[in-house]
């Protein structure tokens, strides 16, 4: 394959990891999973880290390959989610950059709730702490953009959505070492440079949005 041609599957590959990562977050995610598995032991504690990766594979997964039906069932334009998904990913980015979760993605007292649960790897380690409406609208809007399921770009998605799950789940599974060796500072530093990026990104998916529309001349 020559150099033109594999230019764009990298450039929709980085763009496609970058914004499922910064939106998934496993290290702004950490605090909240150590005060949910403070009182278990470290091999619960990686197998609920490995069920929370699992169900945020599953649903970003779903929403990839569901995408275009979605659009079409509703009547929604991708212009359209383009404009809306490019606003929450604004908002989320703006929280991130104040180091601090999205009331999107963490809800208030979930932590203390999943707390007392036996199993909270899923609800909501898993969703909607890692799969937020945030991570959702990226994928949809991502798969919106793919000509057809079996393009080379939806590969791009789906590896994204596997590198990042799987990456969560390293991160979740040595939460106690991530957190000893970055520190608090060091945590809210990274959370705060992801966001800084998401918001770019935000931008950018705003931009297309309103120039699918033709509301923004093409250049």
């Amino acid at each position: 394959m020559s150099e033109l041609s594999t230019a764009p599957l990298v450039r929709f590959s980085v763009l496609a990891l970058s914004s499922i990562f910064f939106l998934v977050d496993p290290f702004a995610a950490i605090p909240s999973f150590l005060a949910i598995t403070g009182s278990v032991d470290s091999d619960r504690r990686r197998r609920m880290a490995r069920k929370g990766a699992l169900t945020c594979f599953i649903v970003l997964t779903s929403f990839a390959l569901c995408g275009q039906y979605i659009f079409q069932m509703f009547g929604i334009k991708l212009p359209a989610f383009e404009v809306a998904g490019g606003l929450i990913l604004l908002l989320i980015g703006l929280d991130m950059l104040q180091a601090k979760r999205s009331p999107t993605q963490e809800a208030l007292g979930d932590t203390e709730e999943a707390a007392a649960k036996e199993d909270a790897g899923i609800v909501p380690l898993g969703i909607p702490m890692l799969a937020g409406p945030g991570a959702i609208s990226s994928v949809m809007v991502l798969a919106g953009q793919v000509p057809h399921l079996w393009h080379w770009e939806m590969g791009a998605i789906l590896g994204s959505i596997a590198l990042t799950s799987l990456i969560s789940y390293w991160v979740l599974a040595g939460a106690g070492r991530v957190r000893q060796v970055m520190g608090e500072t060091g945590i809210r530093i990274l959370v705060r440079i992801m966001g800084l990026l998401l918001v770019a990104l935000a931008m950018q998916f705003f931009v297309n949005g309103l120039t699918d529309l033709g509301l923004i001349p093409r250049h």
